[in-house]
């Protein structure tokens, strides 16, 4: 057994013989460990006095001088603290990848071993994606995101994706590591792509938030050239993490000058699932935003994605990534993208909306983020109302000046409502009023609209859920 003290207490500034006396007037008669340790080493033969003399004096000079260099450097007039003028986004990178690299990457994922045989329901499902990138030119999330790492690696970026069902995916959809159906043997096609010079790996983490995020963080901090990814089985559990999250990927860079690009998926969305299966607290993120320490992101695309994920690397600033990334989208017809919007462009962190009426009719503008978008817009739909809605794809660093461009399309809309999905204490409401607010003294009229305020984040009753749903949007549709 090792049996350990403290010999000066807790951070070595505090008395501990105010509660353990006897224990420590024992201690304080002890010689230190150095010299009971280096006596030992004497005896054995392994060192003489004198060297152990010079190495003890060696590594206090080398203290000695960190210490001058530290009072040596200048340091500007500490001010009062005020809030920081906003910057808006960042540098936009493009991001786009030609068509032939993406047909290579899917034709990979198709090119399977010899005698390995897919899981029939798989093969199903994998020869409807490949019949959709053929015959509409469409991809899903999935395939943008595969495609998004398999072009990464053919460019000679390594990418690595670990989480607690990431090969898988929680919701049975990326599959990124084939099992086969008689031998159950393995086969990762995105780690075979031939002349890649990039390295993909995925992994199925152990069962614990806070373990496995902080070795992401740290992989991502010692190899940072590479993609890391984190995903969360659902973005409730990252709770598990939070001592990772609040210590180190949103601070670190302000604590210590410490750069990290690790990217965390976070599943989001209401659907009815419950409270431990609804909401990925995209508020605490958000309330930790400052200096532009991280970016925060909710796309409701697969190029928006596939972009996202590119950018990452694309850029040379290098900033932690929070995804809200979505659950039923996953599989929804209107989260799809075109071929040809993931060879051209980058991502947008405001999106218009591609079907509102003519910009001269609308005379309301609903502001919201993630998939209570396509909530919105059908419900619009079916009202026929004048009503453009609007997508905010990136919360933070908020992009303010694009929120103000889409606006100045509608110059008779003067009515202006947030929307989310989440309760009215969560979600981004808060976070969105206080950057809109300005827009009150320039004529629009504010509102928002959001679940009834509650301390668990959502209801475990489909029933209720359904209903809550139509009161968003009778709220948000309604005469004021």
């Amino acid at each position: 057994d090792m049996i350990c003290y403290r010999r000066y207490g807790h951070n070595e500034g505090d008395d501990p013989s105010y509660t353990q006396p006897l224990m420590y007037k024992a201690i304080a008669e002890r010689r230190s460990v150095r010299k009971l340790y280096v006596e030992t080493l004497v005896k054995r033969g392994d060192i003489t006095v004198e060297q152990a003399e010079s190495s003890l004096g060696d590594y206090q000079a080398k203290l000695q001088d960190a210490l001058e260099q530290t009072r040596a450097n200048t340091t500007e007039k500490v001010i009062a603290a005020k809030p920081p003028a906003p910057q808006g986004v960042l540098p936009h990178v493009a991001t786009g990848v030609k068509r032939e690299v993406l047909d290579a990457v899917l034709a990979q994922m198709h090119s399977y071993p010899k005698d390995f045989m897919v899981h029939p329901k798989l093969l199903r499902q994998f020869n409807t994606r490949e019949a959709m990138f053929a015959k509409d030119s469409e991809v899903d999330w999935a395939t943008a995101e595969a495609l998004a790492i398999g072009s990464l690696v053919i460019e000679g970026t390594s990418v690595r994706l670990a989480g607690q069902d990431t090969r898988r995916g929680t919701f049975s959809h990326r599959h990124s590591t084939l099992v086969d159906y008689l031998t159950e043997n393995r086969w990762v096609p995105l780690a075979e792509i031939p002349g890649a010079t990039g390295r993909f790996w995925v992994y199925d983490s152990l069962l614990s938030e806070y373990a496995a995020l902080g070795f992401e963080y740290g992989y991502a901090h010692a190899n940072q050239t590479a993609l890391v990814m984190w995903e969360a089985q659902f973005g409730d559990f990252a709770n598990g993490a939070q001592i990772i999250i609040d210590q180190y990927i949103v601070a670190a860079e302000d604590k210590w000058g410490q750069f990290n690009g690790l990217v965390l998926l976070l599943p989001h969305g209401y659907e009815g699932q419950g409270p431990e299966h609804s909401s990925a607290r995209i508020e605490r993120f958000l309330q930790l935003c400052a200096d532009d320490n991280i970016q925060v992101c909710n796309a409701t695309t697969s190029a928006q994605y596939f972009h996202l994920l590119r950018r990452q690397v694309r850029r040379e600033i290098m900033r932690p990534l929070i995804v809200i990334a979505p659950k039923q989208p996953l599989r929804m017809k209107e989260s799809r993208s075109k071929i040809q919007d993931l060879t051209r462009g980058s991502f947008q962190e405001v999106l218009d909306d591609p079907f509102a009426p003519p910009s001269g009719e609308v005379t309301r503008v609903v502001l919201c983020s993630g998939k209570v978008v396509w909530d919105a817009m059908a419900e619009r739909d079916k009202r026929g109302a004048k009503v453009a809605v609007v997508r905010i794809e990136q919360l933070y660093p908020f992009p303010m000046a694009e929120i103000r461009a889409v606006l100045a399309k509608y110059p008779n809309a003067k009515e202006l409502v947030w929307l989310q999905e989440e309760p009215e204490n969560m979600g981004p409401r808060y976070f969105v009023d206080d950057r809109i607010w300005p827009l009150k003294q320039e004529g629009y009229v504010l509102r928002h609209v959001a679940r009834v305020e509650s301390g668990s984040p959502a209801t475990g009753s489909k029933t209720i859920h359904d209903q809550e749903l139509v009161d968003l949007m009778e709220q948000t549709f309604s005469n004021w």
